[in-house]
């Protein structure tokens, strides 16, 4: 195997990359000023030592806690439940939410392993045990693994009578992706969202 052909195949990986993408980016990284490749390698190689989850959302983030948590203008009555940290982003630059991120780590999927006890929830339960949440909004991809994982927390979070469970309002296509979402389409769902 060739220089290349192991470039191809490592860049193949990424998601969204398929053999085009990757032979044409590999190709491009070959042209490229040397210093800049050197540049890109030392920020992958070193990402994960800089970048950490944070300990009370999960969202990534390079100090102790993350810039939503650490923020004192946030409203502390708002929960926001999402599957993956990058989703966090998404709904951050809508400009529509101002309240607190909690990411699961995933979604529930028996079919690839995943049930409940494989993502944040019981640090989710945790957080609203101990925190004086008014609203949590379930806010999971509109896939299959993404409804039954609002469905199971609806059910786990109903006993707490004094807070309203609510989901993403329609606008977001069924199957996609929250990190791919525009952000008006994100805004509209955001603003609409339904009572579980």
């Amino acid at each position: 195997m060739t220089a290349l052909d192991e470039l191809v195949k490592l860049l193949k990986k990424l998601p969204g990359m398929g053999e085009k993408s990757a032979t044409r980016l590999a190709y491009h990284l070959i042209a490229t000023d040397k210093n800049y490749n050197n540049a890109l390698g030392e920020a992958i190689s070193t990402l994960q030592d800089k970048i950490h989850p944070c300990p009370i959302c999960g969202c990534y983030s390079e100090g102790d806690i993350c810039p939503y948590c650490d923020d004192e203008k946030r409203d502390k009555t708002l929960l926001c439940v999402v599957e993956e940290p990058q989703d966090t982003l998404s709904i951050a630059q809508s400009g529509v939410y101002n309240g607190l991120f909690h990411v699961l780590g995933g979604a529930i999927n028996p079919i690839n392993g995943i049930g409940p006890g494989s993502l944040r929830i019981k640090e989710l339960k945790d957080r609203i045990e101990k925190g004086s949440f008014k609203e949590v909004i379930i806010a999971t991809n509109p896939t299959e693994e993404g409804d039954t994982t609002a469905l199971y927390l609806r059910q786990l979070l109903s006993p707490f009578e004094n807070l309203t469970l609510t989901r993403l309002a329609s606008g977001i296509p069924i199957g996609g992706d929250l990190g791919y979402v525009d952000k008006l389409t994100l805004a509209r769902s955001m603003r609409g969202r339904i009572k579980l």
